[in-house]
């Protein structure tokens, strides 16, 4: 048979490679595990509010407050828990390790003495990190929904701007804020995939990339930074609680999705020239 580089490493066979590692099954079950023990305090925990921070469904108007209305009120309020560290860690882990992890384990250079093309390699494995992580993100809304439906019921969305919306919209509402959320991740996703093709040491490129992310929530809390805040693209993460009220205000969605696409573009293109230079040994 004729050899045809883009035949080498089909997508399917690298998402079954991934799929099946125990890191994988790992961050799932994380990201499924946060509506079940969320739900679970609330039923089973002490309640009351003794003048401390607001409670989980208090009744107050915040979303906090509001959470244990219904499936829709549960759901929106796992995707602000989600936002600024559970995804961010898991989407820091799936491209952080998918490069470096070969090059601990000595299969990088196997791997492109298949021989696979340097650019398809990072290509695929860029396809199917982003590919776990969509699925990542989508388990947030899915499994919050699942388990408000069956311990809180199905109410109408109260959102704390004021607007109620039914299901269907609420439905609507609830994919606005995961297809935004989504696509304000790729900054940590190219982030930590740019740093797993400088490493060899995974741990050190997911670490990074959190770390990063982490740091640039500190300096977006530092007012004094003025509109030099506006241009960190962590400033816009949760741009998606626009979509709660009754007409949508889309210019900050807008620009926060635009700046985390373009930065997590760049990093993937400095990725591949990057590894198109480097001397692989492991």
């Amino acid at each position: 048979m004729t050899y045809q580089a883009n035949q080498t490493l089909p997508y399917r066979v690298e998402l079954y490679r991934q799929l099946k590692r125990k890191r994988t099954a790992f961050a799932y079950g994380f990201v499924l595990s946060l509506p079940i023990l969320v739900a679970i305090a609330v039923k089973f925990g002490p309640s009351g509010n003794s003048g401390g921070p607001t409670r989980l469904g208090s009744g107050t108007t915040d979303l906090i407050g509001l959470a244990t209305l219904g499936a829709a009120n549960f759901t929106t309020t796992m995707l602000y828990f989600s936002t600024p560290f559970l995804l961010v860690t898991v989407i820091a882990l799936f491209n952080g390790d998918t490069v470096a992890s070969e090059a601990s384990w000595s299969t990088l250079r196997y791997l492109l003495a298949s021989p696979v093309p340097r650019t398809r390699l990072l290509l695929q494995k860029i396809k199917v990190s982003l590919t776990l992580s969509l699925i990542a993100v989508l388990l947030v809304p899915l499994s919050a929904w699942i388990v408000g439906a069956i311990a809180f019921g199905f109410k109408p969305l109260q959102t704390p701007l004021g607007a109620t919306f039914d299901n269907a919209t609420a439905l609507s509402r609830i994919g606005i804020m995961t297809g935004y959320l989504a696509i304000s991740l790729l900054f940590v996703a190219g982030l930590a995939f740019y740093l797993s093709v400088r490493t060899d040491a995974p741990l050190g490129a997911v670490g990074v990339a959190v770390g990063t992310s982490i740091l640039l929530n500190i300096l977006d809390a530092i007012t004094a930074l003025g509109v030099v805040r506006e241009w960190l693209p962590v400033h816009y993460a949760f741009s998606w609680f626009d979509a709660l009220s009754i007409t949508i205000d889309w210019s900050q969605m807008i620009r926060g999705a635009s700046y985390c696409a373009m930065a997590g573009i760049l990093f993937y293109a400095l990725a591949i020239m990057k590894f198109a230079k480097k001397d692989v040994t492991s």
